[in-house]
């Protein structure tokens, strides 16, 4: 069997998985900041938010994170100075501290200190597509 095809699978779907999280969550937090003030409908979207995050999106972060490494393991470290392989990795970490910051959000939703109002959530539902199609064309046409 061949792993470095193995492990690249997997480590699409666990990016695919994630990114759907990335993109998901902060649409969450638009309908919740319009409508914190009703009890009910909060802790729905409180519960929601919260499996999305610690159930869906940080598992797949960690898998992508993993098999992401394992593939750079197969193809050689040497990789690792290839100008598109530093690039990928910095949008990737960018990425990775953008899923922080979201749970840095999740926690103010948590104990009802939301400071943004729904139209800052809907800018910031920008940022993983961004980072998305930077990510896929560094990986596709591998800038010298």
């Amino acid at each position: 069997m061949n792993t470095y095809l193995l492990f690249k699978s997997l480590h699409l779907i666990a990016v695919i998985s994630w990114m759907a999280g990335l993109l998901y969550l902060p649409r969450i937090f638009v309908y919740h900041s319009q409508y914190s003030t009703k009890p009910i409908i909060s802790d729905v979207f409180k519960t929601m938010e919260r499996k999305l995050f610690f159930y869906i999106m940080t598992p797949a972060m960690t898998l992508s994170w993993l098999f992401g490494l394992l593939l750079i393991h197969e193809i050689g470290f040497q990789q690792l100075g290839q100008t598109w392989m530093i690039l990928k990795l910095i949008f990737v970490i960018i990425l990775t501290s953008y899923h922080f910051y979201l749970g840095r959000i999740l926690g103010q939703f948590k104990l009802d200190l939301n400071i943004h109002s729904h139209k800052f959530y809907r800018f910031i539902n920008e940022i993983p597509t961004l980072l998305l199609i930077l990510i896929i064309f560094v990986v596709v046409f591998k800038p010298m």
